[in-house]
C-alpha cells in the first residue's frame, strides 16, 4: 500500500508523518519530505523561486518514492507525492519560472503514478497557521495560489480520485483518528 500526505505548505503533513511513524512503525516504510532534501542535496532554490532544475529533482524523487513500496514487503507512507510535483510545477509554469515541456513532464508522471497511490491525504490549510522554519516560504499569497491549485487539480481529477483522496481537518489528534478510520 502507498500512502501520501499532500499539501501547502505548513499545513501539518511532517507532524501527521512523525505520529503515523509512531503509531503505524511497525505496519509501514516511511519517507519523510522530498523538497528540503532537494535544496539540501542540490543547491537549488525552492518554493516560489524553484526552476526547472529543481523541479526536475523533485518529481524524479517522487517516481523513486512511489517504487520504495517495494523494496520491503510492506506499505509505505511517504511526506509528499506527485500531486505537490504537478502542483508546485504548475505554479512555477504559470508564473514563467518553469519550462512547458517540465509542466508537461510533471503531468506525465502524475499520470503515471497517480494509480501507484492507494491513500491520499490531502491536509487542509485551514487548521494550521503558517510557521517559519528558515527554508518553507512564509509568503501567504504563493501560499494561497498554491492552496487554490491544490483544489483544481482535486477538481479536475475528481473521477481519478475517488476513494484515494482524503481531507484531513481538525487538530493533529482528529487527524490521526481520520487515518485510522481510511487506513482499516
Amino acid at each position: 500500500m502507498v500512502v501520501s500526505f499532500t499539501g501547502a505548505q505548513s499545513t501539518g503533513k511532517t507532524t501527521l508523518l512523525n505520529a503515523c511513524k509512531e503509531a503505524y512503525g511497525d505496519q509501514f516504510n516511511f519517507v519523510d519530505e522530498v523538497t528540503r532534501l532537494v535544496k539540501r542535496n542540490h543547491n537549488v532554490p525552492i518554493n516560489e523561486e524553484g526552476t526547472d532544475v529543481t523541479q526536475l529533482f523533485i518529481i524524479n524523487a517522487h517516481i523513486e518514492n512511489a517504487y520504495k513500496v517495494y523494496e520491503k514487503p510492506r506499505g509505505v507512507i511517504l511526506d509528499r507525492c506527485i500531486v505537490d510535483g504537478l502542483v508546485y510545477t504548475g505554479y512555477l509554469a504559470l508564473e514563467g519560472k518553469v519550462s512547458k515541456w517540465v509542466f508537461k513532464y510533471a503531468k506525465h508522471v502524475f499520470d503515471m503514478l497517480l494509480p501507484k497511490v492507494d491513500k491520499i491525504f490531502y491536509t487542509h490549510p485551514g487548521d494550521v497557521e503558517l510557521v517559519a522554519d528558515g527554508e518553507r516560504s512564509v509568503d501567504l499569497e504563493f501560499r494561497k495560489k498554491i492552496i487554490d491549485l491544490f483544489e483544481l487539480v482535486f477538481e479536475l481529477h475528481d473521477d481519478r480520485l475517488k476513494n484515494k483522496l482524503v481531507v484531513l481537518k481538525g487538530t493533529v489528534e482528529e487527524r490521526m483518528e481520520q487515518i485510522k478510520i481510511s487506513l482499516c
